[in-house]
């Protein structure tokens, strides 16, 4: 891949959570469906960063369904690996770190607080959760207990609130604090934005001043590495959290990783290099689903049109690479392009994913009412934890 520029200096130094020191600080939010085993190893292979595998349930974890195992599942040479864990339950979730920490199967748990979607924030979990201050505390003690066993450290990735009348992210963050997590990262935006309009860095930047001991992390709107740049000389944030804007673009950590380090050259595929990057994606995919091709195949398919976002190829290619089922015809398909096609530019780059548009979060009855969690609030986090099943 084709990339010019210039050493300058370093902008950020590492990042160091507890024990561990990532070379670039920049992480892979979870994403499902898109962050799997195959994704993170196409991203290391183009770029140093810290990548969190797709978001687990307690519940699931601690019942060792096969879709949580494999969600969890890293290769031998994947260093550090990370976990991202979801639940409401205190005891589900100190029982779900207990069980990656005994049988070593994390080196890095990070604990989801950010999900917007209803069938997460109906149940009282995710970006609604830190509104009940003590269920949030008593998550967030009982995993940093049981990883500090085997000094492994937590972390905690929050929104800004509910809504606008109902922000969190600075008290949840100071309690996050001292109870002892190594990081806390903010997706600024709150849960009834979804992932609409225009993240607030500025958010980020009122928690980097609040919290001093430990990293502040900035999510949100990094479509480039000069999206993270920006973001850093605005908020002073210790590093970057990438999400939507790597999907189709796994090259985008060796844009940012270069952007830290202080030099300018950027990576700029052309249509041949892109087309190698998916036929790679996709036998990664057969791997990481045991030779399934099929499985495989339907998998990647969901990843063309991030990959081929500005590039000159016509509607009916487009839907036949969406309808690929063997990597042959993968093979196939790509050798069919224009493959000297040059980099498009901007038109390659930009918002990517879902976006839609803000909306009432979806909430249990009467959440909002107290910060404090009722006994009826209390045994409807239990039953929502046991009717949780899969991954």
């Amino acid at each position: 891949m084709t990339s010019t520029g210039s050493t300058t200096r370093r902008l950020l130094p590492p990042l160091r959570l507890g024990p561990l020191e990532i070379d670039t600080p920049v992480e892979l939010a979870p994403m499902a469906g898109v962050t799997n085993a195959a994704f993170r190893r196409l991203c290391r292979e183009h770029g140093g960063g810290l990548y969190v595998a797709e978001m687990v349930t307690s519940r699931a974890l601690v019942e060792r369904t096969p879709e949580s195992l494999r969600i969890i599942h890293h290769e031998p040479d994947e260093r550090p690996r990370s976990v991202q864990v979801y639940g409401v339950d205190p005891a589900t979730i100190r029982a779900a770190v207990k069980m990656l920490v005994d049988e070593d199967l994390a080196d890095h748990i990070d604990m989801n607080f950010g999900c917007p979607v209803p069938k997460v924030t109906r149940k009282g979990g995710g970006a609604v959760l830190p509104w009940k201050r003590d269920l949030f505390r008593d998550i967030v003690r009982g995993a940093v207990a049981e990883a500090s066993r085997k000094d492994i450290p937590v972390t905690v990735k929050m929104r800004k609130g509910i809504d606008d009348d109902h922000l969190t992210y600075l008290d949840a963050a100071r309690m996050a604090e001292r109870e002892g997590v190594a990081a806390v990262a903010l997706h600024a935006r709150t849960a009834a934005e979804y992932y609409s309009g225009t993240a607030d860095w500025s958010s980020i930047a009122r928690l980097k001043d609040a919290i001093t001991s430990i990293p502040v992390l900035g999510n949100g709107d990094i479509w480039s590495a000069e999206d993270a740049v920006a973001m850093v000389e605005q908020t002073g944030c210790d590093g970057v959290v990438v999400g939507r804007g790597c999907m189709g673009r796994p090259w985008l950590f060796a844009d940012l990783q270069a952007a830290f380090e202080g030099r300018d050259d950027r990576v700029t595929p052309g249509l041949r290099e892109v087309a190698d990057t998916i036929y790679r994606h996709g036998e990664l995919m057969v791997d990481t689903f045991g030779g399934d091709e099929g499985k495989a195949m339907r998998e990647i398919r969901k990843h063309m049109a991030w990959y081929l976002k500005g590039y000159p190829v016509g509607g009916e290619t487009r839907r036949a690479l969406g309808l690929v089922e063997t990597l042959a015809e993968l093979r196939g398909r790509l050798d069919g392009l224009d493959l000297d096609t040059p980099y498009p530019g901007a038109e390659a780059e930009g918002a990517r994913g879902r976006q839609g548009s803000a909306r009432q979060p979806a909430l249990p009855d009467g959440w909002l009412d107290s910060q404090d969690l009722t006994p009826e609030h209390e045994a409807r986090l239990r039953e929502a934890e046991l009717s949780v099943s899969g991954g």
